[in-house]
């Protein structure tokens, strides 16, 4: 079988007087590395792209995480400089995007804004600086200008029972990274929790009753892909729920001819 494509989403930038549709290395190494998958960036071009011949040319779609917050209009907040920066390219492109991998059942891995952008996609809401909530933990970075000390995995989550989640890691706690200020506030009718911190922040969720694969989480299991067994497990499923859609693609052209 040829190694699979998967989508993977891109922030728009401004820099070196260019309009750039760019994902940082992280994830496609994780893709390449964890997953066995080969990345393909989606420009944010919106309703420009045709979203049903991309899902037929890819088998699966990676959100990646981005400074960027989705912006509030779209769950029906007010937006704030203080919510910000927005990419609206990029919810233009991914939410729509989000919607029609549920639909024709391809498999789906978001991260941190990923899941964020899921949970909108399918109706919920987010909740902003929740460091600021009573009895809520710190979810944001440690303040370093060493990554390895900002993406460090310090924070426990508890799997639930029963979830696609447990059929990964088992039921129980995992250790993981933090790097977020918002996180999922009312969850997405089509969605369930995957798992939870311990002040009860979402930071796992799926897609209730899916054909495929499809989970987001709000860590970073990306940045130590390589050497974090957590972090490895999830690309693996990815990995091999998108080599299982390929197969059964192939496997319906082959009976077709």
């Amino acid at each position: 079988m040829l190694q699979p494509l998967v989508a993977v989403s891109t922030d728009v930038k401004q820099f070196e007087n260019y309009t750039w549709h760019a994902a940082p290395q992280q994830y496609l190494e994780a893709a390449l590395s964890g997953a066995g998958v080969l990345p393909l960036l989606v420009p944010s071009f919106g309703d420009r792209l045709d979203l049903d011949e991309l899902l037929s040319a890819v088998d699966g779609v990676m959100l990646t995480g981005a400074k960027s917050n989705v912006h509030p209009s779209l769950y029906g907040k007010e937006a704030t400089e203080r919510d910000g920066p927005y990419d609206e390219a990029r919810d233009a492109t991914t939410l729509p995007l989000i919607r029609k991998a549920v639909e024709r059942g391809v498999p789906l891995l978001a991260i941190c804004r990923g899941i964020q952008e899921m949970n909108v996609a399918l109706g919920g809401t987010l909740a902003s600086e929740i460091q600021e909530r009573p009895g809520s933990l710190d979810h944001r970075a440690p303040v370093s200008d060493n990554q390895d000390e900002r993406f460090a995995i310090h924070q426990t989550v508890s799997i639930k029972p029963g979830s696609c989640l447990a059929g990964v890691f088992g039921a129980g706690a995992v250790k993981v990274n933090s790097v977020h200020r918002q996180a999922v506030d009312r969850l997405g009718p089509k969605l369930q929790i995957e798992a939870v911190a311990d002040d009860g922040t979402v930071e796992a969720v799926s897609v209730r009753d899916s054909r495929a694969f499809a989970v987001g989480v709000q860590w970073h299991p990306e940045y130590w892909v390589k050497s974090d067994s957590v972090s490895q497990r999830i690309f693996k499923a990815f990995g091999d729920a998108v080599r299982a859609h390929a197969a059964a693609k192939t496997g319906a052209r082959t009976a077709a001819e």
